[in-house]
């Protein structure tokens, strides 16, 4: 008989970071909203919503 295994069912199994927020992509020169990951929603930078500061500093800093 095998020995017994315990499962710990809260353990990380997966370390990636998962994406949250808003990101720009550069492929399709579009911004892109993630929720928990999964993609939910974009929009071409024309469109968005935010200032030119806010948009600036998120293709400097969060583009993908």
């Amino acid at each position: 008989m095998s020995a017994v295994e315990q499962l710990d069912l809260f353990a990380v199994i997966d370390s990636k970071p998962v994406l949250n927020g808003m990101y720009y992509e550069q492929s399709t020169n579009r911004f892109v909203s993630y929720v928990l990951g999964r993609r939910h929603f974009e929009v071409t930078p024309s469109r968005c919503l935010g200032d030119e500061a806010w948009k600036e500093k998120t293709i400097r800093e969060r583009s993908i």
